[in-house]
């Protein structure tokens, strides 16, 4: 047999033996997390580490036998420096699993990132702009939370039946995770009759918010408030201090608890705002009050309950880590097994059951609410609706939803 013949031949077998070898000596998996540790959305990113420590420590950094790698970047909220971060933990630091991110814009941006990487899987942590999994999807990302959108049903309804509201104004923030709120909002609140007079869209991270406010109409029955982290901080207490007196509707993150839990005056004006998320501290099922009490006992320096970016990011390595026992950790053939287990996945969580539809996005609970106070003085979301199981087209068909097309400044709009 001719010599080269033989040398390729042995390569090959060395190779696959290599492989084979290479696959059984596999002891651990490789897990990574992008969180925002720095810009208007620390706290939130903050609470996305405790998240996903906790997860982690339920099952001591263990799953089908092997060991879990944690591998950690920070992003700021823009959409350039998460695909980078996300591209060094997928292409250098060779994690098997990510999970991330924070913010709307980033999330739309680690999605199309995804379709580069197709043997790798990406689970959301807490980014929830509705196209993300609406339009064109990617086959290996995974949202087990609800998008904006969903977090708002129920609330449109609300404030029009119960608090009376016909005409609002909103101010939000001038990106994709805003305009998924406001449509959420908006949906149902023009349905059944409301008027929007005026959309105000502010660039997030602003620090004065003197001019937006200045611009919101006298002659409105409320004003829908759309920010996160520190931009609702300083959004309220600018609009208090210049003796805003129209009662507010709060967007999710507005009334969630890296909000409440942030001491000043504005605190006071916040009792009684309506607002509706996939969370609520009000909830007294008893597996979310055992998830309040592990959180309290393993961050006694955390928030006064866990946040809404908490569980995001605890749910998403939850499911990560159920699906991965489900496989026996097998991660081998592109992960196919493994995005299977995902994708079938009845996840019991402490605000209920969630399961994902075609195109890997969540189905789950929502909670109407307004602010109520402890006898400690603690600010609450106290739950006054449930809607169960909402789904990404609030209830439509899917045909006419998409046809809406995406949320944007002027999408939508009140006929």
């Amino acid at each position: 047999m001719d010599v080269s013949k033989i040398t390729r031949i042995l390569a090959v077998v060395f190779l696959v033996c290599g492989t084979v070898v290479s696959a059984a000596a596999q002891t651990s998996v490789r897990i990574g997390g992008v969180m925002t540790l720095e810009g208007p959305f620390t706290v939130l990113g903050q609470e996305a580490v405790r998240a996903m420590e906790m997860a982690f420590e339920e099952v001591n950094y263990s799953v089908a036998g092997k060991r879990i790698e944690w591998v950690k970047e920070s992003s700021d909220g823009r959409p350039d420096v998460a695909v980078g971060k996300a591209r060094k933990l997928i292409e250098q630091d060779k994690v098997d699993i990510l999970i991330g991110p924070m913010s709307g814009g980033e999330g739309l941006a680690i999605k199309e990132y995804a379709k580069s990487v197709p043997g790798k899987t990406i689970l959301n942590g807490f980014s929830a702009a509705q196209e993300t999994t609406l339009v064109n999807p990617a086959p290996n990302f995974f949202r087990f939370g609800t998008d904006g959108a969903q977090w708002q049903a129920g609330l449109g309804s609300y404030v029009y039946d119960v608090k009376g509201y016909r005409t609002a104004a909103v101010v939000a923030g001038d990106y994709s995770f805003g305009y998924t709120q406001v449509l959420g909002f908006m949906t149902e609140f023009c349905a059944k009759g409301g008027k929007v007079k005026e959309k105000i869209w502010v660039p997030m991270g602003t620090k004065d918010f003197s001019s937006a406010i200045a611009r919101i109409p006298d002659k409105v029955d409320a004003v829908y408030v759309m920010f996160g982290g520190a931009d609702s901080v300083n959004f309220l207490t600018q609009y208090y201090q210049a003796g805003g007196k129209i009662p507010i509707i709060g967007g999710s993150n507005v009334t969630e608890q890296t909000v409440l839990s942030t001491k000043g005056p504005f605190q006071r004006h916040m009792i009684g705002i309506p607002s509706a998320h996939m969370v609520a501290d009000g909830i007294e099922e008893p597996a979310y009050l055992e998830y309040v009490a592990k959180y309290k006992k393993r961050f006694p320096d955390g928030l006064a309950a866990p946040s809404a970016p908490f569980y995001g990011y605890y749910v998403a390595t939850k499911a990560a880590l159920k699906a991965l026992a489900q496989v026996g950790g097998d991660l081998s053939g592109n992960q196919v097994k493994f995005r299977e287990a995902l994708a079938k996945l009845k996840l019991d969580t402490p605000t209920g059951p969630v399961t994902l539809d075609e195109n890997r996005q969540a189905i789950a609970n929502i909670f109407v609410t307004e602010v109520a106070q402890r006898p400690d003085g603690t600010l609450y979301t106290k739950v006054v609706k449930v809607m169960r199981n909402v789904n990404q087209t609030l209830g439509q068909p899917r045909d006419a939803f998409v046809a809406r097309g995406v949320p944007s400044r002027d999408n939508p709009s009140c006929p």
